[in-house]
């Protein structure tokens, strides 16, 4: 079968994702776990129905997708709206990144007496996955407070990551090797560069986008604007090294910021109905990516980076809702909502592969394979359990198929 034409393979493969969603919804779990599973089955690591050339040279709709989903986190970044979360909002994203760096750092250093190590891993933690909540929050229709919290949270957390990241990698650098070209002052610098003209690109294409939709008629010509502007995005992204998600979604909410509502609305119902399209291919890549080899060697550290991330990640938003006082179901539910990850991890661990590997030391060849190991691992867990978490928190906090 994997010598079908790859475009008869996409189809088969969607076909059967449509089903495999509604098989999970008829079990009460989001669409997007039965595409992720399907993608797991028939990607390389159980039956080989796509053979790992065919999930790579499909890697550009995987891309796509994550530009439209962050272009959608941006979209519903209304200052407006914003307004109405208080200070809380910041101080949730505060945190629950940086308690999530220091409760895993701590559990990793208490394991393994490896500080090097226990940085690096506790740096990984605040990454988080937007495409699963963003899946499940379209999915079930989900409106209110706690859903625009969710925006922001999963929107903003992966800047402060790479942040944190920088500063422990360079720090975790230093340690192993004093002669490292990289100061701390770079650690912190370099990530917050690609922040920055990450939003300055994506702020300079969405002012664009504004002033062109603004004389665009018909609107039924909008999809293919929007299309046009996230396909500029992400090639711009990727070819300057700068974060993929934090332009599209610069791109998105200065369009929501900048026109009228009522055609912010249009522009939004439009992208709406076709977003579900991108997310079958999307998670079903993502389940096709994922290593189920790996799952055995998960291993006690695996354990202990599972939990004590998903403590940090949920102790810190409560503490940052209660400080902020934010509303009740935010500060009782929302660190259900933000457990997704994937990408953005994968992505920095296989950095620390390069970097690490590179130093020449037992050592930090040691931290490099159990990092990338071991992330690639519990990644599979999160990415299951994040968007089941979610649907929780969206149910439990009344949310689910609001219509106002």
């Amino acid at each position: 079968m994997s010598t079908l034409p790859l475009i008869a393979l996409l189809g088969i493969a969607t076909v059967l994702s449509l089903y495999m969603g509604r098989l999970a919804k008829k079990i009460s779990l989001p669409s997007l776990v039965g595409y992720m599973i399907l993608g797991a089955l028939m990607g390389g690591s159980v039956f080989g129905v796509l053979s790992d050339e065919n999930v790579h040279d499909l890697g550009f709709l995987t891309d796509v997708a994550l530009g439209f989903v962050a272009f959608t986190i941006g979209s519903e970044l209304n200052l407006r709206e914003l307004k109405k979360l208080g200070r809380g909002i910041i101080y949730i994203i505060l945190a629950e990144s940086f308690a999530a760096f220091l409760l895993v750092t701590t559990a990793v250093w208490l394991l393994t007496k490896n500080l090097p190590m226990a940085l690096i891993f506790g740096s990984l933690a605040p990454a988080s996955a937007p495409a699963g909540t963003v899946a499940v929050i379209q999915e079930y229709k989900a409106k209110g407070s706690l859903t625009k919290a969710l925006y922001a949270v999963v929107g903003f957390d992966d800047g402060l990551a790479i942040v944190i990241f920088g500063f422990a990698s360079a720090a975790a650098r230093n340690m192993l090797d004093p002669n490292s070209s990289m100061s701390l002052i770079q650690g912190i610098l370099q990530p917050t560069g690609e922040i920055f003209f990450s939003l300055l690109i994506g702020g300079a294409l969405g002012y664009l986008f504004t002033v062109l939709i603004r004389i665009l008629k018909p609107l039924t010509d909008v999809p293919s604007l929007i299309f046009g502007f996230i396909a500029i995005s992400i090639g711009l992204s990727q070819w300057l090294h700068l974060s993929l998600i934090l332009t599209n979604m610069m791109l998105g909410f200065v369009l929501t910021n900048a026109v009228p509502s009522s055609l912010n609305k249009a522009l939004i119902g439009q992208l709406k109905t076709w977003m579900p399209f991108l997310f079958i291919p999307f998670f079903f890549l993502a389940g096709a990516h994922l290593q189920v080899g790996a799952l055995p060697s998960l291993g006690l550290l695996g354990i202990v980076y599972i939990f004590s991330r998903t403590s940090g990640l949920m102790g810190g938003a409560w503490l940052g809702a209660k400080v902020g006082k934010s509303e009740t179901k935010i500060k009782k539910y929302l660190g259900f909502g933000i457990l997704s990850q994937a990408g953005v991890a994968i992505g920095l661990s296989m950095l620390v592969l390069k970097d690490f590997t590179e130093l020449g030391t037992p050592e930090a060849s040691l931290i490099a394979t159990t990092v990338i190991t071991t992330i690639t691992a519990t990644c599979i867990v999160f990415e299951i359990v994040g968007p089941i978490g979610a649907k929780f928190a969206l149910t439990k906090a009344g949310e689910i198929g609001k219509t106002k």
